[in-house]
């Protein structure tokens, strides 16, 4: 939400309207979590003094926009399902506290996992810490911080089609001190990034996935709100991943790593595609913490494998 100068305003009037706005997520079957989860991000209270409610007999509590500001926020969640991490602009994701806006994906906490397993990748691989690393569809810039963060030696390219999304993409990465350790390039998948080409240690993205006929039958608040073109994945859903892992040979080096993000029941077909392609070796898939094949991994056959 858009910040103005410090707004002050009593303890019980707030009070007022947490209880108000509880009542509202309880009726519009919204998690009742994400009012004090909205107040976080505007007040100068903590999770505790709204837990407790302790808050309720200050003559002040300071705000960084006006009540009337922080209730339109609240409304445009409940009646056009705006997720909440765009009415704050912002979202938690591993370490970070990431700007989002509707030009790009909310972050979600099973692509976590993705870094998690470059690290896996990296203590068995210590010479693919260095180099150099590709965040293919980057978005908010969540996976290339991971990976900056996670990899001090390497270098980081974030590569996506949206300059919106790379506009966001870079605040993230200017608020982390990693603005310098990341290349964000406009285009589309490899298409930018020619001068690559048999340098890359490792390539990491989350892709569209999602089949073109279940786009419509999405949550409210993603399919109205969050870009199509993080979506999408064409009839199968795999178009974007097919591109993906037949362009990659030109640009991994030997033993490089691809590592993709996928939906539930896809895992199968994307290791027959990565068999047939016959440049990948090591081919593994993962599940993500509710034990879902959601990540497929694979490595870059040498001369002569």
């Amino acid at each position: 939400m858009d910040q103005q100068q410090p707004i002050f305003v009593s303890g019980q009037e707030l009070g007022e309207w947490r209880n108000a706005a509880i009542l509202d997520a309880r009726a519009y079957d919204v998690p009742v979590t994400e009012v004090d989860w909205l107040l976080l991000s505007v007040s100068d209270l903590d999770s505790l003094q709204l837990r407790l409610e302790l808050f309720k007999t200050r003559s002040q509590v300071q705000l960084s926009i006006p009540l009337e500001a922080l209730t339109a926020g609240w409304k445009r969640r409940l009646q056009e399902r705006l997720p909440i991490q765009y009415v704050v602009g912002k979202t938690p994701w591993r370490r970070f506290n990431l700007y989002v806006s509707p030009a790009v994906l909310i972050p979600r906490p099973e692509t976590e996992c993705l870094i998690d397993l470059v690290e896996r990748v990296v203590r068995k691989y210590p010479e693919l810490g260095t180099g150099n690393w590709v965040d293919m569809g980057t978005g908010s810039g969540a996976i290339a911080l991971g990976i900056a963060d996670l990899l001090p030696q390497a270098q980081v390219f974030a590569v996506d089609y949206s300059n919106s999304a790379l506009a966001i993409a870079h605040k993230n990465a200017f608020q982390y001190g990693f603005a310098a350790k990341i290349k964000f390039i406009q285009g589309s998948w490899w298409q930018p990034l020619p001068f690559l080409q048999g340098q890359v240690s490792g390539m990491v993205a989350n892709p569209p996935y999602i089949p073109t006929q279940l786009v419509p039958d999405l949550q409210p608040e993603v399919v109205q709100h969050e870009p199509h073109l993080a979506l999408d994945g064409g009839n199968d859903g795999l178009d974007d991943i097919r591109q993906l892992l037949r362009e990659a040979p030109q640009y991994l080096i030997p033993g490089g790593v691809w590592m993709i993000e996928m939906m539930a029941g896809q895992a199968e077909t994307v290791a027959n595609l990565l068999a047939e392609n016959g440049n990948y070796r090591d081919i593994q898939i993962h599940q993500d913490l509710a034990g879902i094949e959601r990540f497929a991994i694979a490595f870059r056959k040498g001369s002569g494998e």
